[in-house]
């Protein structure tokens, strides 16, 4: 039995920190972990210009003084976003655009209604080499809302790709066997696997009574989705990479009578994703997935420094974490059965192990 590992310190490919006071609660537990984060852009207002974005990129940074963490910022794709956008965007330093249908989850009202009407703009982000991230679910009222990933797949994400063939896309959040198919079977795609996905099914979540947080979008799915989840991401298939899409909310609007979705994980990813692999006798591919396959994706380097996890006694995640401002609190995922690795050091360059 492997009692340790070490890995190159790895990086979030997704997440929310909202912002305010819950931005300066939750940005540190990512950022003396992770060397870098997929930021995603859904505030009120959403994040739509270079000029917001080198706002909000600001007080990220300032949130996680002290640390070495980078944020990568990444803009609200609109119906009105235009192709100047796109090229202002790119000298801004954004990393991708990110499509919402609209209403596809948390404050997401803002998102693209017709594809047709952001053409031009993602033929300009093909161009720049700016990847695009989607949230990949219809939203239309009849779907059952545990097929809106394969629908979009089908209605959407298909179209784009074979109108765009060069442009890279992040399928994030995948949840399903058609999406993990899409992806492994169609060029310059890749996709982010949260930890919940791994670690929890819809039964998880509804059985015994609704367990508040454990509901975030797109919903957990039947255990065999779930299954494939596993496989897939502790393979060492290059084309699945660490992406939290940690979502906190304040615990009284999660356990309210309709409470958000969204998973506040922050606080021990790295912990859980290392439990899954150990699980799926997979350790050796851990590296891959998480400190890996996204930068290769992103065509960013490596970090140069290493993390050590220890395996240890399963323990919980904390029941709550007040906000800075001790106004209220935020309750962070903790999976059944406990958590069963703990982080010893992070941060040390990979020269001076």
């Amino acid at each position: 039995m492997v009692d340790f590992v070490n890995i190159i310190r790895p990086d979030d490919w997704h997440l929310h920190f909202r912002d305010g006071v819950m931005l300066e609660t939750v940005v540190p537990y990512t950022a003396k972990v992770f060397g870098r984060a997929i930021v995603m852009p859904n505030l009120v207002p959403p994040v739509v210009d270079a000029v917001m974005m080198r706002s909000y990129r600001d007080r990220i940074l300032a949130a996680a003084e002290g640390t070495s963490f980078k944020p990568l910022m990444v803009l609200y794709l609109t119906d009105d976003t235009s192709v100047q956008d796109v090229v202002d965007a790119k000298e801004a330093g954004a990393t991708a655009f990110k499509l919402y249908p609209a209403g596809a989850t948390t404050n997401s009202a803002s998102g693209v209604t017709d594809i047709s009407k952001v053409a031009d703009v993602l033929e300009k982000m093909q161009e720049l080499e700016i990847r695009l991230c989607v949230h990949g679910e219809v939203t239309r009222p009849e779907v059952d809302i545990f097929d809106r990933e394969k629908l979009f797949i089908d209605e959407v994400l298909s179209s784009i790709r074979k109108q765009f063939p060069d442009l890279k896309i992040v399928m994030e959040h995948v949840t399903t066997s058609e999406g993990v198919d899409f992806v492994l079977e169609t060029e310059n795609m890749g996709a982010t696997i949260t930890i919940q996905h791994l670690m929890i099914n819809r039964n998880h979540m509804l059985v015994g009574g609704i367990q508040p947080h454990y509901y975030c979008l797109p919903v957990p799915k039947r255990n065999i989705h779930q299954q494939r989840l596993r496989e897939v991401a502790t393979s060492g298939s290059e084309k699945f990479f660490l992406g939290t899409d940690s979502a906190p909310h304040l615990r009284g609007d999660k356990e309210s009578a309709c409470g958000c979705a969204g998973v506040f994980n922050a606080p021990r990813a790295i912990e859980m994703y290392t439990q899954v692999f150990d699980e799926m006798d997979a350790l050796p591919n851990l590296k891959a997935f998480a400190s890996i396959n996204g930068p290769k994706f992103y065509g960013l380097p490596v970090n140069d420094e290493y993390i050590t996890i220890d395996r240890v006694e399963p323990y919980d995640n904390p029941p709550e974490i007040p906000l800075r401002n001790n106004s209220a609190s935020i309750v962070p995922f903790s999976p059944p059965g406990g958590i069963c690795w703990k982080i010893r050091e992070w941060c040390k360059k990979r020269g001076n192990r």
